[in-house]
């Protein structure tokens, strides 16, 4: 599917699987109505334990993200895009600001840091990688 999970993230790999799933929702990547893949079929390919898939998908459908559908499996909730809007721009000015408040306190000066953010920028830009 579309997944990249990295052990070594610093973030819990079901809360990677939320976020994921949360982005792909937003930009359309999964559309309203549209199955995932089952438990075992996800924790299979990325070989992780299928409690950890569970756990994530718990936490989705809390999230009213997905909707159960009785005899076929998880679809991507109505309503879903716009919520996922909201929450993958939260989401990563929460972690933006971790970064920040990790270079203040590293006493990094304000021009290094916009330095970094645009070199890293262009880095990811260079590489055909989607933010």
């Amino acid at each position: 599917m579309f997944f990249h999970i990295d052990p070594h993230d610093g973030l819990a790999i079901y809360d990677q699987i939320v976020r994921q799933v949360k982005f792909a929702v937003a930009s359309g990547v999964l559309k309203t109505g549209e199955l995932i893949p089952s438990v075992r079929e996800l924790a299979r390919e990325l070989t992780i334990n299928p409690n950890t898939v569970a756990r994530a998908y718990r936490q989705l459908q809390d999230d009213r993200v997905l909707d159960a559908v009785r005899g076929t499996g998880l679809e991507v909730a109505g309503g879903a895009c716009e919520r996922c809007r909201g929450e993958r721009l939260k989401l990563i000015r929460a972690r933006l600001r971790q970064v920040l408040a990790e270079a203040q306190q590293s006493r990094l000066e304000t021009r290094e840091l916009r330095e970094l953010v645009e070199k890293e920028l262009s880095a990811v830009e260079r590489e055909g990688t989607r933010i």
